[in-house]
């Protein structure tokens, strides 16, 4: 059920998802061990009664349903592409526990986020809501412990060191600080592809680069983040997790090299900053103007997640398949899009038997069907926690329109959004704030249309307009 691959009949793959619920994520970390707090008697009663579902935004989450033989690291894992997670603590009893991020902004991003895509542990479904609590009082003893594993949590997720160079080099700054991940794979029973290990690590934060390798008859890989704050996260939650069921083990450590030099993208290494490198094998580096062309046809997917490539079909080109980056966003797509109007015609998405979209390969002449997004500057969600979460609502009349320049009035936006072929039915600027607005077209399908058109339109002084669905109405 979550893919990344869809087919778009208009195409979102099944992937990452389906790998964690089951492996990744399912056996306990110690790196994380001493960060939890167990509840006493006193705790337990103190947090008794937490069921209501809907409450005041909290930067304590109260999460519920939990399996059994759930461990805090995994519970730990749901909050970290969202924030810096400052306490938890566990009632295992009850199957609850309660997850402290730093700030409520992040709370409510992760609150938004899973309301649209139900998190799951160990392939059971799990319940988020905001917990009465406005901060977590735990026994002062054992809150001590574990306040010192936060602090020094703490210190690696602020430490930012700037990181530079175009080669493999050496650095001196500490192990912990670099933003590459040496990845062992123990108990191999089945292949690992780099596919799958970007899709398991993407979680965490954008991935630039990965080499895979054998080395002493094992498995391993080099993989670089833009940020060591997204490292040291990955490493907290995935290191002693099994990827496949009891088989497949993530061992992680920190390299000491903070920058990969990839110099082919294929089944071995990739560069994802770079999609104009070539194969080593003769398959032709990417036309840069091939993304160019694409880019206005994936406008509207790209409100639901970052699409990566798509492929009309050569026989039934009014089909497609549309990679996203993870499952999660191919079953947004899907949710919000299927049954939708658009360029006349009821569009279907359903998620595809495909794992990846590729690439055609040399003297291939696939008539330009085939398209590369991976390094797209249209992507809304590349950033671990971004705000975008929480502005994800389906297709809907009313656009909401942000990045708006000083010098643009009212009667400009409704000239270029009427110049779509729709109607403009209403329009109002925020008013604290000239750099948004609402515009309501006639139809949802004229909606779809106008953000399909426009979206990152210039409006000149450097200011690319953003469009998205609103759940407002004017």
């Amino acid at each position: 059920m979550d893919g990344i691959v869809t087919e778009v009949a208009v195409g979102v793959k099944r992937g990452s998802d389906e790998l964690l619920s089951g492996s990744v994520l399912s056996s306990p970390n110690s790196n994380m061990s001493s960060m939890v707090v167990t509840a006493n008697g006193n705790d337990s009663k103190k947090f008794k009664g937490e069921d209501k579902m809907d409450g005041a935004p909290s930067r304590v989450l109260h999460i519920r349903k939990l399996p059994g033989e759930v461990t805090e690291t995994e519970v730990i894992a749901l909050g970290l592409p969202f924030g810096k997670v400052t306490n938890i603590l566990m009632l295992k009893g009850k199957n609850q526990a309660f997850l402290e991020l730093a700030t409520e902004e992040a709370a409510i991003t992760m609150v938004n986020y899973y309301s649209a895509v139900t998190p799951h542990l160990r392939n059971q479904p799990i319940y988020i809501q905001y917990s009465n609590h406005k901060e977590l009082k735990t026994d002062n003893t054992l809150n001590q412990r574990a306040q010192a594993v936060l602090q020094a949590v703490t210190a690696v997720q602020t430490a930012n060191t700037p990181l530079s160079g175009t080669t493999v080099s050496e650095s001196a700054v500490t192990p912990a600080q670099s933003p590459v991940l040496r990845i062992i794979i123990d108990n191999m029973y089945y292949p690992v592809t780099l596919d799958v290990l970007h899709q398991i690590f993407s979680k965490f934060g954008a991935v630039l680069k990965i080499i895979t390798f054998t080395k002493n008859n094992q498995f391993q890989a080099l993989l670089q983040y833009g940020d060591p704050v997204n490292a040291q996260q990955a490493k907290l939650a995935l290191d002693g997790q099994n990827i496949y069921n009891a088989c497949c083990t993530l061992r992680i450590d920190f390299s000491k090299l903070v920058n990969l030099n990839v110099k082919y993208n294929n089944d071995k290494s990739r560069d994802y900053t770079r999609p104009d490198l070539p194969s080593g094998d003769g398959q032709p580096a990417l036309d840069p103007a091939i993304a160019a062309a694409f880019a206005k046809e994936t406008s509207l997917l790209g409100v639901y997640g970052d699409v990566q490539r798509v492929k009309i079909l050569y026989n039934k080109k009014d089909s497609a398949l549309i990679q996203m980056a993870d499952g999660n966003q191919s079953q947004l797509a899907m949710n919000h899009l299927n049954g939708q109007k658009m360029y006349g015609k009821i569009i279907r998405v359903t998620l595809s038997k495909h794992q990846t979209v590729q690439l055609p390969r040399e003297g291939l002449d696939d008539q330009g069907l085939t398209k590369d997004f991976g390094n797209s500057p249209l992507h809304r969600f590349k950033k671990p926690g971004s705000k975008n979460f929480q502005n994800i609502f389906p297709p809907s009349a009313t656009l909401h329109l942000s990045n708006i320049p000083p010098s643009v009035a009212e009667e400009d936006l409704r000239t270029l959004f009427a110049n779509t072929g729709g109607t403009v039915k209403a329009f109002k600027f925020f008013q604290r704030d000239h750099k948004m607005a609402l515009l309501q077209m006639a139809t949802v399908e004229e909606a779809i249309q106008a953000l399909i058109d426009l979206h990152n339109y210039n409006l000149g002084e450097n200011h690319h307009l953003r469009v998205s669905f609103s759940k407002s109405t004017i």
